[in-house]
């Protein structure tokens, strides 16, 4: 093998590994942007009490928390 073919094969390899630490950069900071990103749905806790138990969300009218079975205050 020459020194031109040589030169040629390990400027591709280069390139080859540019492009893949570009992409694994981009997609690393595709995840943090995701992750930092507010969810789209709307939750409320309107109209719910917090089980002291197991934190589940209950009705306001539930005597007993759905998850645990715990009593619940007021």
């Amino acid at each position: 093998m020459d020194q031109t073919t040589q030169l040629v094969l390990i400027a591709a390899a280069a390139a080859v590994g540019l492009l893949a630490l570009a992409a694994i950069t981009n997609r690393q900071r595709r995840e943090r942007t995701a992750a930092t990103r507010e969810n789209p749905f709307a939750v409320s806790t309107e109209g719910e009490k917090r089980c002291p138990n197991c934190g589940m969300g209950n009705l306001w009218t539930e005597n007993r928390c759905i998850a645990c079975k715990a009593p619940l205050r007021g």
